[in-house]
C-alpha cells in the first residue's frame, strides 16, 4: 500500500521509524525489533539509510522484512549525498524486486572534508526525487524542517527549496522532530502560503534519557522548550523516571496534534519497541489499531 493512500485516511495513523544495524551480526536483533514493532500495528514503518555503506546495505533487507515478512507497509529511506547515481539506481531496482513502493528521498548530511557533489552525484534532494519518479511507480516522501534546515540562510530560502522538492514529485513530507507543537502549527501556515499542499506527517521523538537532548540539539537544532527542559533537569539522574516522563511528554504532544486535526504522526523510536508500545498503550482509545 502506498503511504499517500494511508495519509488520505481521516482516522488517526501512527507510524514508526527504525534504523539498521551497524554490523551484519546484529541484523537478526533488528529483525526481532521489527517483529515486536509490527505487533503494535503501526500504519507503516520506515527504515533509515546509512550514507556511506555499512547500514545502507541492510535497508532493503529490513524493508523487505517489514513489508513482506510482517505485512506492514514499508517506507525505505534513500540518501544520496555519498552515493553515485549508479548506486542509487541499483538500490531502486532492489526495492522494485521486493515490491517496496514507498521511498523517503533525502540528500543527507554532507561528510566533512568531502568533495561534493562529484559529477555523478546528486546535489539536492529534489534531483533525487525527480530521478526516482522517472524510474517507477513509487510514492515518494521528503523531509521538512519546521524550525528551518540548519544549512539554510533563512526560513524563506528553506521553504523555497521545500517547494522545489514537492514540484519534483514529492507526495508527502515528514517533519524533523520538534518538542513544541506550536512550531508545527506555525510551519503549516508558512507552507500553505507557499502553496505546498501535500500531507505533512508530524515527527515526534520520545526522549527517554538525558543524553539524547544534547545529541538532538547538536544534530537537528531543535528548540527545547522550557517546559520540557524542566522535565530533563528534574529527572535526568533517575533513568526510570526520565523514561516515564519522556513517554508522557511525547504522548501529550501526539494527543494535542490529533485533537487539532493532525491525524498522522511518525515516532522516531530509536529501535525501542517498549517505548513505542507504551505510547501506543497510552493512546489505546485514540489510535484504533488494525
Amino acid at each position: 500500500m502506498k503511504i499517500a493512500e494511508i495519509l488520505n485516511e481521516e482516522k488517526p495513523g501512527i507510524s514508526c521509524e527504525l534504523f539498521p544495524p551497524k554490523q551484519g551480526s546484529q541484523l537478526d536483533n533488528v529483525k526481532e525489533v521489527v517483529r515486536e514493532m509490527a505487533l503494535l500495528a503501526p500504519s507503516y514503518m520506515s527504515i533509515t539509510y546509512g550514507a556511506t555503506g555499512g547500514t545502507s546495505e541492510y535497508t532493503v533487507d529490513i524493508a523487505n522484512e517489514i513489508q513482506n515478512g510482517n505485512h506492514v507497509p514499508a517506507l525505505a529511506h534513500l540518501t544520496c549525498v555519498s552515493s553515485t547515481r549508479e548506486k542509487v539506481h541499483s538500490v531502486i531496482e532492489q526495492l522494485k524486486a521486493a515490491k517496496i513502493k514507498n521511498i523517503l528521498a533525502l540528500r543527507g548530511d554532507i561528510p566533512k572534508d568531502a568533495d561534493f557533489p562529484l559529477p555523478n552525484q546528486y546535489k539536492y534532494a529534489s534531483e533525487l526525487i525527480y530521478d526516482i519518479k522517472s524510474q517507477g511507480d513509487f510514492c515518494i516522501g521528503g523531509a521538512c524542517y519546521p524550525e528551518g534546515h540548519p544549512e539554510a540562510d533563512t526560513i524563506e530560502d528553506d521553504l523555497c527549496h521545500l517547494k522545489e522538492k514537492v514540484e519534483a514529485g514529492c507526495d508527502f513530507l515528514t517533519t524533523q522532530m520538534f518538542f513544541d507543537n506550536n512550531v508545527y502549527y506555525n510551519f503549516m501556515y508558512k507552507i500553505l502560503k507557499k502553496d505546498i499542499r501535500v500531507p505533512v506527517v508530524a515527527g515526534i521523538m520520545p526522549v527517554t534519557n538525558s543524553r539524547q537532548i544534547k545529541q538532538i540539539i547538536s544534530l537537528s537544532g531543535s528548540m527545547v522548550p522550557p517546559r520540557f527542559r524542566a522535565i530533563v533537569d528534574r529527572f535526568a539522574d533517575d533513568p526510570a523516571a526520565m523514561r516515564q516522563a519522556g513517554i508522557a511528554y511525547a504522548t501529550e504532544q501526539i494527543i494535542d496534534l490529533i485533537a487539532n486535526g493532525v491525524n498522522h504522526v511518525h515516532i522516531y523510536t530509536m529501535n525501542k519497541p517498549g517505548v513505542a508500545g507504551a505510547i501506543f498503550d497510552n493512546l489505546s482509545e485514540i489510535y484504533v489499531r488494525k
